[in-house]
């Protein structure tokens, strides 16, 4: 069978590229984690849906907090600087995408009461993989309501799940990052 290689734009099935492209015009690039998915076409395709469904479920602050502060914990580099590019381009700032990645959870000058309750409840739920939460997941559906908590807790998921492929795979992170500091 063979060492697993990544698939040329070329070897991509045309639906699955198409549903691509406007990543790839966003970045300026072919990701490799996308040529490596594309081996299960169709997986992907519900995996760039979920993160889609997802996106538009939260706003774009909470998206990047869950994002950014999973990338950090699963030592994700290669999501991580999509996310801190993302997060700047949304105009949130660097020290604000600094702070997000310090994982202190706490609001002040730069975090927002429910953007450090999102990042309390993806702590507490990679730490003790999903146990003894209910706490932190009763305090973000207090704060954003049910189904945004729900989608938090997707979110999660999601990006986990990206960590442990871009991981498994040793995919190096494909820019460097914005970051100064």
């Amino acid at each position: 069978m063979g060492k697993l290689m990544p698939l040329s734009e070329a070897e991509m099935p045309p639906d699955v590229m198409a549903m691509l492209r406007p990543r790839v015009a966003r970045l300026g690039y072919l990701g490799e984690f996308f040529r490596y998915a594309a081996h299960q076409p169709k997986a992907l395709k519900s995996f760039l849906e979920f993160t889609e469904d997802l996106k538009h479920a939260l706003p774009d602050r909470l998206t990047e907090v869950v994002a950014l502060s999973v990338a950090k914990i699963m030592d994700n580099a290669y999501e991580q600087v999509q996310h801190e590019r993302l997060s700047l381009k949304l105009g949130f700032g660097e020290a604000w995408v600094c702070e997000v990645l310090s994982l202190k959870a706490e609001a002040g000058d730069v975090l927002g009461k429910n953007e450090a309750l999102v990042q309390q409840l993806v702590l507490a739920a990679i730490a003790r993989k999903g146990h003894g939460c209910s706490q932190e997941l009763d305090a973000v559906a207090a704060a954003i309501g049910g189904s945004s908590a729900i989608a938090v807790l997707m979110l999660i998921g999601r990006y986990v799940t990206h960590a442990l492929i871009v991981n498994s795979l040793n995919l190096a992170r494909p820019v460097p990052s914005p970051l100064k500091g």
